[in-house]
């Protein structure tokens, strides 16, 4: 299938690096009348990963849809990824993934084989995660592009949001950092087999084991680093919890590889508009430009950014070790004084 068709030569950009930027978006929202409803606990006007619509006093559904051109050439991965990457936003607030219903455009001759096999990636990743995947649409585009519109459940008492840090929570992360250069040196061909499998595979990894921990634990807030990239996503938490966040960069697990592309140069746009966007906020002391580069590069399907209160850090940091890809111990949650909200140390 993958010499049949080279998906990434369809689009003119990959994964959630097609993302319209944090600021952009902003501007495009902002004027927009938000109707309150008393059981809205989340809506678009939050800048956070789904809504949550309260249905009792003991359940919540959790919402939120996601989807973007090919970040693979194989369709069957593809889908995979896609489908990891919109169940990722229900996982961030805590909840668990019950329905999904396919979101598809495809070009009117592409052949049906790699069709299949995109929504075969798509219901494999949703049957992983222990929900169902129950319709869907679909409509006809030169550029192809997938995703989902999941529904998941989660206690009223017990859901996570990305603005409820604070000071003197720990900061964990469960993925590294480095996809979007990958995926931009991969549409060069600049990557090995070997690399490129370690970088699908990645993408591929449910955060459904990242979820599972932490709801254990005394988490205040949580949100997936994805097309806003660790700084964009960071700044997000910092503003919306009104607190000051110190990033120990060199605890970061940057993806070696990754980094030595960014030292050449070699990023993809969207890095560049999440900087335009987030800089603002950060203050980078003496860090290596290309790990800034890094640190605003947008991630598909990346990790759960997770701020626990600190008697619980170390061992939620142990249980995270034996069941995510890349548990790290990466800042600390302040009082916010002035100035930058986020600190590069």
């Amino acid at each position: 299938m993958q010499n049949e068709i080279k998906l990434t030569k369809l689009a003119s950009c990959a994964g959630c690096g097609a993302k319209v930027g944090a600021g952009v978006l902003s501007q495009l929202l902002d004027g927009i009348k938000v109707h309150s409803d008393p059981n809205l606990l989340v809506g678009f006007d939050k800048s956070d990963d789904a809504s949550v619509y309260k249905i009792s006093d003991d359940l919540a559904l959790v919402q939120t849809v996601d989807f973007f051109p090919p970040i693979a050439d194989d369709p069957y991965t593809f889908g995979a990824i896609a489908a990891t990457n919109a169940l990722s936003d229900v996982y961030a607030m805590g909840g668990e993934p019950k329905l999904a219903l396919n979101i598809m455009a495809v070009p009117e001759g592409m052949p049906g084989e790699a069709v299949h096999e995109m929504l075969r990636g798509g219901y494999d990743k949703v049957y992983e995660a222990g929900a169902l995947i129950t319709g869907g649409h679909s409509i006809l585009d030169p550029e192809p592009k997938y995703g989902l519109a999941v529904t998941g459940f989660v206690h009223p008492d017990r859901m996570l949001t990305n603005s409820g840090a604070k000071p003197g929570d720990v900061l964990l992360f469960t993925k590294p950092i480095g996809i979007g250069i990958l995926t931009t040196a991969a549409k060069a061909d600049m990557l090995t087999p070997e690399l490129e499998k370690r970088m699908t595979d990645l993408m591929m990894t449910l955060n459904k084991a990242a979820r599972d921990a932490m709801v254990k634990y005394r988490v205040h807030a949580c949100t997936d680093v994805t097309g806003f990239g660790m700084l964009g996503h960071l700044s997000e938490m910092a503003t919306g919890s009104d607190v000051e966040i110190t990033l120990h960069v060199d605890e970061v697990d940057l993806i070696s590889e990754a980094y030595e592309f960014a030292q050449m140069g070699l990023l993809p746009a969207g890095m560049y508009r999440n900087r335009s966007f987030a800089e603002k906020y950060v203050d980078a002391g003496q860090t290596e430009l290309a790990k800034q580069d890094m640190l605003y590069d947008p991630q598909t399907s990346g990790g759960l950014l997770i701020a626990v209160d600190p008697a619980d850090a170390d061992a939620l940091f142990a249980e995270l070790k034996d069941s995510v890809p890349s548990a790290q111990r990466i800042g600390t949650v302040s009082e916010y004084h002035g100035g930058a909200r986020i600190l590069l140390r």
